[in-house]
């Protein structure tokens, strides 16, 4: 659904964070996502997956995740198996 409002309604909306080694920069996407290392509620669940996971320049998230302050809560909702 090209063309509508960046936070209005649409079909469906995907937020690529990370496609291993990829580093992509093009009009309409960049990866790994720019804002990856800012956001608690994306590095947590991340994080959850892999621990050692890191950005292709090398940026390890667990360190990232330790750098930013306060401000963010994550919290686990539901039971994983």
């Amino acid at each position: 659904m090209f063309g509508a409002p960046r936070h209005g309604p649409r079909a469906l909306d995907i937020d690529l964070l990370l496609l291993g080694e990829l580093e992509l920069r093009t009009e309409r996407l960049t990866l790994p996502h720019p804002e990856v290392t800012q956001r608690r509620f994306v590095l947590v669940p991340l994080l959850e997956l892999d621990h050692d996971l890191a950005l292709p320049d090398g940026t390890m998230l667990a360190h990232a995740l330790a750098r930013l302050g306060p401000g963010q809560r994550v919290e686990r909702v539901g039971l994983l198996d």
